[in-house]
């Protein structure tokens, strides 16, 4: 999907807040591109349900099926609705960190209709604890985001850069300022047995341990798994 340059919106103005909310929801229905900050970085999001929105989304930042997007939702409940088999200690993580910089990385339900790319059956999930994101989340439902940036260059911090990269490629932007930093969220595997982090982020994993093991979960972190999917996954969320 490639057109005129998106809608900006100032996120400060509250004027123009309820605008900006609608017009972006408008545009996630239409099964256009939205980009908006994060509690780590600003993302690019598109309809989770939508496999062509998922598709103008990896094609936005030149990126394939075999990375796909975590998908964004506004309240822990959904978590049981996207995903499977989700163990106890994944449960206790959430309790703990969510909404904040923590995705989860869970067997996906066998019920989805969606296409998110060649995921092997699982989907990363996160609640960001940023309340532009939120409050669009709980319009629109669980949104696909990746990082607002074009593959191989740098993760937008700012709308400014993020309008540099991808306003072009998106239908409406909203500006809510710079973001807390340029670590992304930790991810952490719940589809094997005890818990794996793919790649530390703002999360440190002693404080991922210290839960893990005080909700009677396995422990491999000296086994990190580190892999070419698994890190650009967590660099978008």
């Amino acid at each position: 999907m490639r057109g005129v340059s998106g809608t900006r919106f100032d996120m400060s103005d509250e004027a123009t807040a309820e605008q900006a909310y609608s017009a972006a929801a408008l545009a996630i229905h239409q099964g256009k591109l939205v980009v908006f900050p994060t509690d780590t970085l600003y993302g690019v999001a598109a309809d989770a349900f939508s496999p062509a929105a998922i598709a103008d989304l990896l094609a936005a930042k030149g990126r394939g099926r075999e990375m796909p997007p975590p998908v964004l939702v506004s309240t822990a409940e959904t978590l049981e609705a996207l995903t499977s088999e989700v163990p106890a200690w994944a449960h206790a993580l959430v309790e703990e960190f969510w909404p904040g910089p923590l995705t989860l990385v869970c067997r996906e339900q066998a019920s989805l209709t969606w296409d998110l790319g060649e995921t092997a059956g699982t989907v990363a999930v996160r609640m960001p604890d940023n309340e532009i994101a939120l409050t669009l989340l709980k319009r629109t439902g669980p949104l696909a985001v990746s990082s607002a940036n074009l593959t191989g260059m740098p993760a937008a911090t700012t709308a400014d850069q993020a309008s540099d990269m991808l306003l072009e490629r998106v239908a409406v932007l909203l500006d809510g300022g710079s973001t807390a930093g340029e670590v992304a969220s930790t991810i952490v595997d719940c589809t094997r047995e005890g818990a794996w982090i793919l790649r530390e982020g703002v999360i440190e994993a002693d404080e991922i341990r210290r839960v893990v093991l005080a909700a009677g979960g396995h422990w491999h972190a000296d086994e990190a798994v580190e892999d070419e999917g698994s890190t650009e996954v967590v660099a978008d969320a």
